[in-house]
């Protein structure tokens, strides 16, 4: 029958028009879209919300939004080209129109982060809506204590956001090291998988983690933060990767009785670490 969602000033099942205003190829498949409400209208939303994306005659797809809601005249989206609707999308050029469900869904628990220590842990395709939270705490750096940031791509080539990575390189705001799993020739950070940031790193118990990227980064990830001791309810992940319709008609989502659209796509994880089918 579906979930409860949680009830809007708009009607969640009407579309907006968008304008976009820029696009930036990012790599070989993903492809950076920012957008304006094509009527004026500001767009509201938190940090880890989602959108359902779509163009006219193709369908429509689930994408989290990849900036910050403190930059607020306009937001940005990156999708990946793998299916027919996204192809179509990605198709999509400055000048011409996409349309959004949402916001959808509840972001990251802001609450629960400020005044604390926070480290995101993201892995390739999962740097996008952890974005929006990095933005929002840069731009309110002083509502949080430590700041880390890692990041895992498999090569040089397929990191996203390659702007945002030099400055977040240089800024003092934040504690930013980053990995690939295949180096090329001019690469000269660090090789191996995400883990190994962990490895190198004293990471205090009190920490907040958010976690998101393919589903074997997960268990991996939580090994180490098993072994440091951190409480699973201070450690966050996001599943917006198994969304379908955003409302919790279609049952795509459903992992038990959690809907990841309506009660996530961010959980604790000790709200689903015994749901083996979470991270498949």
């Amino acid at each position: 029958m579906g979930c409860n969602c949680a009830t809007t000033e708009r009607n969640i099942y009407m579309p907006r028009e968008c304008l976009i205003t820029k696009t930036r190829q990012l790599t070989r498949t993903e492809k950076q879209f920012t957008l304006q409400l094509k009527d004026g209208s500001h767009f509201t939303y938190q940090p880890g919300q989602i959108l359902e994306v779509s163009v006219p005659g193709y369908g429509e797809i689930p994408i989290g939004v990849a900036s910050s809601p403190t930059r607020t005249d306009s937001f940005d989206i990156v999708v990946r080209t793998v299916g027919r609707v996204s192809t179509a999308v990605n198709a999509r050029n400055e000048g011409e129109t996409l349309w959004i469900r949402g916001p959808l869904g509840n972001g990251f628990d802001l609450n629960k982060l400020r005044h604390q220590r926070v480290l995101i842990i993201a892995g390739g395709l999962g740097l996008c809506p952890t974005r929006s939270l990095i933005q929002y705490i840069l731009d309110k750096r002083q509502e949080f204590r430590d700041f880390k940031l890692f990041f895992g791509s498999r090569s040089p080539a397929e990191q996203l956001f390659t702007d945002d990575l030099a400055a977040w390189r240089r800024s003092p705001a934040v504690d930013y090291q980053e990995t690939v799993d295949r180096a090329d020739a001019n690469w000269a950070g660090n090789v191996g998988v995400i883990t190994t940031l962990i490895d190198r790193n004293e990471i205090p118990r009190d920490t907040r983690v958010i976690i998101c990227g393919p589903p074997i980064m997960y268990r991996f990830v939580m090994l180490r933060l098993d072994a440091i001791g951190i409480p699973h309810e201070n450690i966050f992940v996001d599943l917006e990767r198994r969304m379908k319709c955003g409302v919790g008609k279609c049952g795509h989502c459903q992992i038990n009785n959690l809907y990841v659209c309506c009660d996530g796509p961010v959980f604790s994880y000790d709200q689903v670490e015994n749901l083996e089918e979470a991270f498949s």
